[in-house]
């Protein structure tokens, strides 16, 4: 048995420029019920979760327009603002969403440029560091809304320009447009459905930030990965850990560009999985891990 830990950097480059741990939060679920939509019932509990999260090392936080319509940038501001020099804030933008149930892809050039000035606003920033688009609209040629989206950059309104859930494809439209740094598409020990975007990322030294990083409930019985369960358990028992720290340290030794948003309502839980950065894996442990795939 080869019982040696691989070795992994913990930070990575965005942009060339931008330098962020690898294991930040993602602010989703500090908005409303249900559908993440209005503002953030435990307003105080959830400034009180982002400070812990900036004082466990989190430099890269990562938000929409759409969630809480708006209401979680604005929280994110209320928390800690003004930011640290080092603190990346990741928002994107491209979605309507005007109720709970309602979500309306919109990546128009007047709507993606509305969303820009409203999260430049909300968030109390003269440039944004990554704004992604967040997914294509079928009624816009994507040509059109990366280009706007461009112009948007060239104004200095953004930094860097990202894209959520896109293919290899796609990707490579937008990169003759203008440079693309990051990539969020969904990807889980449970879900490898878009390794080959994943690997692209990875060869290009795009950053791939994936959402769903855990699955809706990945480790729990019934989830789709055969006996998954029991093998995770395993390995995080003879560390002491929990499984979900297991399914985050095998992100973060699967590919060095990874760059994990894990989120959580509570501090115990996000204490939890920021601890996730010291769980080291063996090559004999990493092998089973990745055989554990129903795709």
């Amino acid at each position: 048995m080869n019982n040696k830990a691989t070795s992994i950097n913990f930070t990575f480059k965005l942009g060339g420029d931008l330098t962020v741990n690898r294991l930040g939060y993602g602010a989703m679920r500090l908005s409303g019920q249900p559908g993440n939509f209005g503002a953030y019932p435990d307003w105080k509990g959830g400034e009180q979760l982002l400070r812990r999260a900036v004082e466990l090392g989190v430099n890269f936080i990562d938000t929409a327009e759409a969630y809480g319509a708006g209401f979680n940038e604005e929280l994110i501001t209320s928390a800690l603002h003004p930011y640290k020099q080092d603190l990346v804030i990741a928002t994107k933008g491209g979605i309507n969403k005007s109720a709970p149930d309602s979500i309306i892809a919109d990546a128009s050039p007047a709507f993606l440029r509305k969303g820009v000035e409203g999260s430049l606003q909300r968030l109390k920033l003269k440039q944004i560091d990554l704004y992604q688009l967040h997914r294509p609209d079928p009624k816009v040629p994507f040509v059109e809304s990366i280009g706007a989206l461009k112009e948007l950059r060239d104004e200095g309104k953004i930094r860097h320009l990202g894209l959520s859930n896109v293919s290899i494809e796609q990707i490579e439209q937008a990169r003759q447009i203008v440079p693309i740094v990051s990539v969020q598409n969904k990807f889980s020990i449970s879900d490898r459905s878009f390794e080959d975007v994943l690997n692209y990322c990875t060869k290009n030294d795009i950053a791939f930030i994936p959402h769903g990083s855990l699955g809706a409930h990945p480790l729990k019985q019934g989830a789709p990965l055969a006996n998954a369960e029991g093998v995770i358990a395993d390995i995080a028992n003879s560390k002491g850990v929990r499984p979900n720290q297991i399914a985050l340290a095998w992100l973060l030794h699967y590919a060095p560009n990874i760059i994990l948003i894990p989120g959580t309502t509570t501090i115990a839980h996000l204490e939890e999985n920021m601890a996730a950065s010291s769980v080291e894996l063996t090559k004999d442990e990493m092998t089973t891990l990745d055989k554990l795939q129903t795709n």
